[in-house]
């Protein structure tokens, strides 16, 4: 079975953040089929923020093959933004065709399936 275009991929979790009461927006919009997708998550208690890139493939079962994961980029998951952001304009220099979606809950929660790696 093939894996959800990044397009649909991202309009469905946009949804789905909405209907959990959160709030997100498409900041940058990625390679269609196939781009990467990075998260950004803003806690709004303490002013930090986690950034979540996919998971790489090592991270994927066979009885999970066609899920995206996601992995947080920080060992202590929610940092300062300045981090993220040259975190980011690393991974956009590294991958011009990835997708980033802001997403702004009061309790951090990211509404991703983490890997366990």
């Amino acid at each position: 079975m093939s894996r959800v275009t990044s397009d649909l991929w991202v309009s469905a979790y946009l949804r789905r953040i909405a209907i959990e009461g959160g709030f997100a927006v498409l900041r940058r919009r990625g390679a269609t089929e196939a781009g990467a997708i990075a998260v950004v998550v803003s806690r709004q208690a303490d002013r930090l923020a986690a950034l979540y890139l996919q998971a790489p493939q090592s991270a994927y079962g066979e009885e999970r093959p066609e899920d995206r994961l996601f992995v947080p980029a920080f060992t202590e998951i929610f940092v300062e933004e300045e981090r993220i952001a040259d975190k980011l304009a690393r991974e956009t220099r590294f991958d011009p065709d990835l997708w980033i979606v802001d997403v702004e809950e009061r309790e951090g929660r990211p509404f991703l399936d983490i890997a366990r790696v």
